[in-house]
């Protein structure tokens, strides 16, 4: 009886949607967060009559022919690419990226990875680096003596000093895009990898090349929208009842036919 295991792919499938789901909901407060979907596929068919098959020998053509499905498969699970709103936060070292783009970080490693959030901190010798301590591309020092820092829409950040009325340019920050977003290789942390999907990183001037600009003392606040999570969690849950209550009527059937004198 195929119907036990084709519902028990179909159990699975809304599983793994619960599951993304979920990530989504606990990732509501996540600065630079994208949402996920769960997207899925049917399985391979068996062909008991093809269609097109001459039926006949009058030469009659079967018009569609029996292909009985054996299910549902996870395809992927996909990055949906859209801006979260920008929170003012008041922190000089707070920057939320407007339009396309990724902030560089250099891993322990030497590899490079990408991320959208711009929650950065000062390292002990005044290295701009992200809240786990990587120190953002290209290397931006600020001095111990600076008394303020002001970051333009192009990343370009001045410093100022006690009793001094010119800023001082300590360094620009760059953006990176991507050809494919949605290829990125998330890694945990808000950061991501280059890989073959995603194409070659292109790094340019913050408004150059496509795209975005930094505002200053921003955060861009996750994607997610509750609502629509919720309403999803809903269909998901459904889903596994319906194909739960598939595999107890193809029980009850194989049931009966054991009953059979």
């Amino acid at each position: 009886m195929r119907s036990l295991q084709i519902a028990a792919t179909g159990m699975l499938a809304q599983q793994m949607r619960v599951e993304t789901i979920s990530n989504n909901l606990a990732n509501m407060n996540t600065t630079g967060y994208n949402a996920r979907r769960a997207e899925f596929a049917d399985l391979h068919y068996q062909q008991s009559s093809r269609p097109g098959t001459i039926a006949a020998s009058d030469g009659t053509v079967l018009p569609t022919g029996v292909q009985l499905g054996l299910g549902v498969r996870p395809s992927s699970v996909t990055m949906i690419v859209q801006q979260g709103s920008l929170s003012q936060t008041g922190g000089e070292l707070d920057i939320a990226i407007e339009g396309k783009g990724y902030i560089e970080v250099t891993l322990p490693s030497g590899v490079s990875a990408y991320t959208r959030d711009g929650a950065l901190k000062l390292s002990p010798d005044g290295q701009i680096v992200n809240s786990d301590g990587h120190p953002v591309a290209p290397g931006i020092t600020i001095p111990n003596d600076a008394r303020s820092i002001s970051i333009n829409a192009q990343g370009e950040v001045y410093v100022y000093f006690k009793d001094v009325v010119e800023p001082e340019l300590a360094g620009a920050f760059t953006l990176t895009g991507f050809t494919n977003e949605k290829g990125l290789e998330a890694i945990g942390s808000n950061l991501y990898l280059e890989t073959t999907a995603s194409g070659a990183p292109l790094t340019s001037v913050p408004g150059e090349d496509g795209l975005g600009t930094i505002r200053q003392s921003y955060l861009e606040s996750s994607s997610v929208d509750a609502v629509r999570e919720v309403t999803e969690l809903i269909s998901a849950q459904r889903g596994y009842e319906l194909n739960s209550k598939v595999i107890t009527a193809a029980d009850q059937m194989l049931a009966a036919t054991t009953q059979v004198r």
